[in-house]
């Protein structure tokens, strides 16, 4: 299991229009992610149809979204609150966490850092065929049909 540097160098690349996505993908499967943890289970986020996982490349990452959560509320407890998070191999939330959820969902990485964040979609060669909301049998005259049935509104944070 390797520290989530080398794959937020990765994302570094990716968004600078260079790198190699397999090699993005490759990372994020052999990265210790940090999962915040929320109400027993892992802190996620419904957008665009999609459940997101918030995974964190590293403690600065994870401490940066923290803060970016106590600035919104507002609030001096929320602050100062530990943050509990699990640690997990990216290969783990992919095949294993991701496919359990029951719907669609993904991954979203370092999504305090708008410079260096990246979303790793429920799609094909990304997450296992039977959790890809892209697969043939599940596209519809061109579209996902499972994506318009999520009314849950607002964002991800």
């Amino acid at each position: 299991m390797r520290d989530g540097a080398a794959l937020a160098e990765q994302i570094a690349e990716r968004r600078a229009g260079t790198g190699d996505p397999r090699a993005l993908l490759g990372e994020l499967r052999r990265a210790r992610m940090l999962v915040p943890l929320d109400r027993g289970g892992l802190w996620t986020g419904h957008f665009g149809g999609v459940r997101w996982v918030f995974a964190f490349t590293g403690e600065e990452a994870l401490a940066r979204f923290a803060g970016s959560r106590a600035r919104e509320s507002g609030s001096a407890q929320d602050s100062a609150r530990p943050w509990e998070f699990a640690e997990l191999l990216g290969a783990r939330l992919l095949d294993e966490i991701i496919p359990a959820m029951g719907e669609p969902a993904g991954i979203a990485v370092d999504v305090a850092d708008p410079d260096g964040s990246m979303l790793f979609p429920p799609a094909m060669g990304i997450v296992p065929d039977e959790a890809a909301v892209d697969t043939p049998d599940k596209l519809v005259g061109g579209t996902d049909a499972t994506l318009g049935t999520d009314k849950t509104a607002g964002g991800a944070a």
